[in-house]
């Protein structure tokens, strides 16, 4: 049996964060330099998308193939962690979108209201985040490769019989070395950035490159310094379900 192919989450850099210091006030979901991102700010993102993508009842049967998925805190707070430093290091180097992320695009590939604030959140930030230059894609290492494969395996995108021998030359390609170009790069860039994440939402990622059905393969490290192996996080819940982390 084949392993299934990895979907690109994004063609734009994404990631930035490092953390540095100690710092802990109440209400802080994470700081990006002396910017405070509050959890009330997140809160009103979750309570925007829910009003604006209410859960369908009997009167309202959801449209085929359209299943809302509205977003958790964790993804709130990357958003919002992403799109300031986007801000800083754009202004610092000069840097200019390539690319325009419209939010009715973003909206239906995230399964929600293109009037909901996320939407254009995530939109401002791909768009933001397409001018940040990538190098040449990187061969991934031995271990990445094992650690890509596991990640498969629990994800249930690699069968559980299939050795790293097997599943490596599937899985190895353009995406995964652009993918992994895109991580080194931000790796680096993040360092000049003083940014911390509240430990509620520890370890954040924001994925780079994810397996078919949104299973990260690919992820920054968001807030606490974390390992530049190809690394696993969480994904948004559906709607009826309510999002993981409130």
């Amino acid at each position: 049996m084949r392993a299934r192919r990895l979907v690109a989450v994004a063609s734009v850099a994404v990631g930035l964060v490092a953390l540095s210091g100690c710092r802990s006030e109440p209400g802080v979901a994470a700081y990006v330099g002396d910017h405070r991102i509050t959890e009330d700010a997140v809160t009103e993102v979750i309570d925007d998308a829910r009003a604006k993508n209410p859960a369908p009842t009997e009167a309202t049967e959801p449209v085929p193939g359209q299943q809302v998925r509205l977003p958790g805190r964790s993804e709130v707070v990357s958003t919002l962690v992403l799109g300031q430093v986007c801000e800083r290091v754009s202004a610092a180097e000069g840097y200019r979108p390539q690319g325009q992320a419209e939010a009715a695009q973003v909206a239906q590939q995230l399964g929600i209201s293109p009037e909901a604030t996320y939407a254009r959140q995530v939109a401002e930030m791909y768009t933001c985040l397409s001018g940040i230059p990538v190098g040449s894609p990187v061969v991934p290492t031995e271990q990445e490769l094992a650690d890509l494969v596991a990640a498969g395996k629990r994800a249930g995108a690699v069968p559980a019989d299939v050795t790293v021998e097997q599943a490596a030359p599937q899985l190895d390609g353009e995406q995964l070395r652009s993918a992994l170009a895109t991580r080194n790069a931000l790796a680096e860039a993040v360092e000049t950035y003083d940014v911390t994440v509240n430990p509620r939402y520890r370890p954040l990622e924001f994925p780079v490159l994810s397996f078919a059905g949104q299973a990260v393969a690919v992820g920054v490290p968001l807030g606490e310094r974390g390992s530049d192996a190809v690394t696993e996080v969480s994904t948004p819940r559906p709607a009826q379900t309510g999002p993981a982390d409130g």
